[in-house]
């Protein structure tokens, strides 16, 4: 965790909370280990930050949340992310969906704007970023008519960026920006060599699949920024034009 420092500055309150996963994907053992980091970043603060607070939901049930109460964020906790994605006696399986519901939830005391990046990328058994599959590979079936819209201008295949276009009031959550999480079934083409070996009955052959040993990294962030002078406090929180209608609804520029 990054501890916080608070600043005044003449910008918009913004917080921000990161909860990740990483799933083991083996070829020949499909078990998963999952962990959660979370931080805040240092970002500027005005009077009515003392009110703010968010948490990211998994499934319906708090997985983590960050409140700014009266003068720092000792009001926060963190849980595992994806503990339960395969059941019980199964195993990860390149090609199926799992149900994963993720929203968000306004636990501050002010109505917000809210935006959730999605990461996504491949680690080795070492931690290391690997670049020889696709981190398309790894995919997030999106919620329809919910609210939540992509930036595509912001979006890369590694990131993909999610604004909920109406207000959260306080105490309210969103719908649900996904539905479901897999890893896709073109995996198995990324084949990496074929090994032969001779024996008395004849020739073996083992296909070497680059997704051997390698680990599907993914984590979601999530950012909250005031409703007052909105325009002006989503420049300024996350650097995007964007018009502001009368009802509340967010449309990008």
């Amino acid at each position: 965790m990054r501890r916080m420092r608070d600043r005044k500055k003449k910008t918009a309150p913004l917080l921000l909370l990161c909860a990740s996963v990483v799933l083991l994907l083996l070829s020949t053992v499909g078990s998963t280990r999952a962990a959660l980091t979370y931080y805040s970043e240092n970002y500027a603060m005005e009077v009515t930050v003392s009110s703010i607070g968010v948490t990211l939901q998994e499934n319906g049930n708090p997985v983590s949340y960050r409140n700014y109460l009266s003068d720092d964020w000792s009001d926060s906790g963190a849980g595992e992310l994806l503990a339960d994605l395969v059941p019980e006696g199964e195993t990860l399986t390149p090609g199926k969906r799992y149900a994963e519901s993720l929203s968000v939830f306004n636990s501050g005391a002010i109505d917000t704007y809210v935006r959730v990046i999605l990461y996504r990328s491949w680690q080795d058994s070492q931690g290391n970023k690997l670049t020889a599959l696709s981190p398309e590979l790894i995919e997030f079936d999106l919620a329809e008519d919910s609210g939540w819209v992509v930036d595509e201008k912001a979006s890369t295949p590694e990131r993909m960026v999610l604004y909920y276009t109406k207000v959260l009031p306080s105490q309210e959550s969103t719908p649900a920006l996904c539905d479901a999480v897999g890893i896709s079934g073109d995996i198995f083409r990324e084949v990496d060599r074929i090994s032969v070996e001779e024996t008395e009955e004849g020739k073996i052959f083992r296909t070497i699949y680059r997704y051997d040993g390698c680990w599907m990294n993914v984590k979601a962030e999530v950012d909250a920024v005031q409703t007052h002078s909105a325009a002006e406090a989503i420049g300024s929180a996350w650097g995007v034009d964007a018009d502001v209608a009368a009802d509340g609804t967010l449309r990008l520029k």
